[in-house]
């Protein structure tokens, strides 16, 4: 997996650190919903069970490099 220095420091946050690599990997791999932003970054989002949580995934353009993941408190799974 490739990662932005971004992500990378975005990881050390207390809120960022707990998030497991393999979740962010399910993510990109088998998300429950995708969306491409304007610039061509791709969103991914994906309920996390364990946490009860939606996690988000940020790619850049080429599809392969992570630049954010966080749980999103804003998603409506509804609403997409």
């Amino acid at each position: 997996m490739k990662f932005t220095q971004y992500f990378l420091y975005t990881r050390q946050r207390p809120d960022r650190a707990s998030i497991k690599i393999e979740w962010i990997e399910d993510t990109i791999k088998n998300p429950g919903f995708t969306e491409v932003q304007s610039d061509g970054r791709i969103r991914k989002w994906k309920r996390i069970e364990e946490e009860g949580k939606i996690l988000r995934v940020i790619l850049l353009p080429d599809g392969e490099t992570i630049h954010n993941a966080f749980f999103d408190r804003t998603f409506k799974e509804e609403g997409k």
